[in-house]
């Protein structure tokens, strides 16, 4: 079950914290590139940072999965953190999340996402998707990112 993540649960937020240093270490190795942004986040960023925090759980109260998104404009809903333990890596985890927040905002025209290139396991799951490679953008040398978008489609 997905539930809401509130930043002002101390316990939460450090759960997300550790899932966060797990989740985008594995991230770094991949596409080569350590000062991936959730990497440099402390208590204190990660609790003032304003996005909106869904996750799944075990039975346990032990932080699965999480997803985190931001409306930074009028129109679309940015997917900022997508990550999953990796003991529950390929288990649905990510695209139930993905799922679960494309539904719960359905009438939000645009969504956006952005990974690292190499990141071929993140990749494929944003075109399972539905999301389009949009843009191509080195943050450093020799490390690309790329930002897909998604189109909802309303009917």
């Amino acid at each position: 079950m997905i539930i809401d993540l509130l930043l002002d649960h101390e316990d939460t937020v450090h759960q997300i914290w550790r899932l966060q240093q797990v989740a985008y270490r594995l991230e770094a190795q991949r596409i080569g590139f350590n000062e991936i942004p959730p990497l440099l986040d402390t208590y204190e960023s990660l609790s003032q940072c304003g996005e909106t925090f869904f996750g799944v759980m075990d039975e346990d109260g032990e932080l699965l999965g999480a997803i985190a998104i931001i409306s930074e404009a009028a129109g679309t809903m940015t997917i900022t953190r997508m990550m999953v333990q990796p003991a529950y890596f390929r288990k649905g985890i990510a695209g139930e999340l993905i799922q679960y927040v494309l539904d719960l905002h359905v009438d939000t025209p645009l969504f956006i996402v952005s990974t690292g290139t190499r990141n071929d396991p993140a990749f494929a799951l944003y075109l399972k998707y539905g999301f389009i490679p949009f843009d191509t953008y080195e943050v450093a040398p020799e490390i690309e990112l790329t930002t897909f978008h998604r189109q909802q489609h309303n009917k």
